[in-house]
């Protein structure tokens, strides 16, 4: 279940109040008539089926209630109700299957903001990779696949592109790019600084066999295989709330190893590994905004049949 806390002008309070009570899921509808006071106005309670969340959103954004009050969305943990299970019954589908767009068209925008905090974990990921890589280590290179931001500002871009909201996908376009190329650049300075404290050494990037990460630098089809299906389970993780699937999405992609080892391979000017670790950056960024994408289309399609259908006269 969703709880929504509303602040409503006065002069709408009937309208919200109408448009709770007629659409499936909702109960625990409260009315405190002029609690309101910045913005003054009414506050309304009420409880949704997380299915049923994105509709009522929508029509209370279509009475102006974001730009003249307020609208608020918590989820619910724990409800001990019995019309809480009556409304869950009547909404549409399953929980765990239902988006919220506003929800992650707002998390995800959070997300693909080109921050400080945000260059400063892709900076510090890279660097951690980048020993990975030099020290042949796949502890290190997991770890630093954890620690890496970047799925925030490849799944603003997807949903950028299936909401239609060019600012979203220009912000995500930018974090990527400038995050990637402040972390490389800076990568590439640590190593030539681990270079000359003697930790370092060109030949441990170039000489022998590296088992354990030889394939950050060399892509195959199955790079690309790996990042659609790992940008399939991250969207559905956002959408679904899961939040725990991440991890293992960011544990599934080189993204980062890739950027640490063509950091490291320019410092040593060995643009063969440069150019392969690149390209499997690259790969790993297009599958994942290509499944992402049309994960939430597939997403999109789906609600949108199960709302018409529910829509439907019986009978009809």
């Amino acid at each position: 279940m969703l709880h929504l806390r509303l602040i409503v002008p006065p002069d709408r309070t009937e309208r919200v109040v109408a448009t709770i009570e007629k659409t499936v899921g909702t109960t625990h509808l409260v009315v405190f008539t002029g609690a309101a006071r910045n913005p003054s106005g009414d506050l309304v309670l009420c409880d949704v089926a997380r299915e049923a969340g994105d509709e009522l959103i929508g029509g209370l954004r279509e009475l102006g209630l974001d730009r003249e009050g307020a609208i608020s969305v918590e989820s619910v943990d724990l409800s001990l109700s019995r019309r809480a299970d009556e409304a869950e019954r009547q909404a549409p589908g399953e929980p765990a299957d239902a988006v919220l767009w506003e929800q992650l068209t707002d998390a995800t925008h959070e997300e693909s903001t080109l921050s400080v905090t945000y260059l400063a974990f892709l900076t510090l990921a890279t660097m951690i990779a980048a020993c990975g890589v030099v020290l042949d280590n796949a502890i290190l290179i997991v770890g630093a696949m954890a620690v890496g931001p970047e799925f925030g500002p490849l799944a603003g871009f997807s949903t950028a592109v299936v909401q239609r909201l060019p600012r979203l996908a220009l912000r995500s376009l930018v974090a990527l790019v400038v995050g990637f190329a402040v972390a490389m650049a800076v990568t590439v300075l640590f190593s030539l600084f681990m270079t000359g404290a003697g930790l370092f050494e060109a030949s441990m990037l170039r000489g022998g066999d590296r088992p354990n990460t030889a394939f950050i630098y060399d892509p195959d089809a199955f790079s690309f295989v790996v990042a659609v299906l790992a940008g399939v389970a991250g969207t559905l993780s956002l959408t679904s709330a899961k939040s725990g699937a991440l991890v293992g999405v960011a544990i599934s992609v080189t993204t980062v190893p890739a950027a640490a080892n063509a950091a490291v391979a320019l410092g040593y000017r060995d643009y063969g590994q440069a150019w392969g670790s690149s390209l499997q950056l690259l790969l790993n960024l297009l599958g994942i905004i290509l499944a992402g994408t049309l994960t939430l289309l597939v997403q999109k399609w789906l609600w949108s049949r199960r709302r018409r259908a529910m829509r439907r006269p019986a009978g009809a």
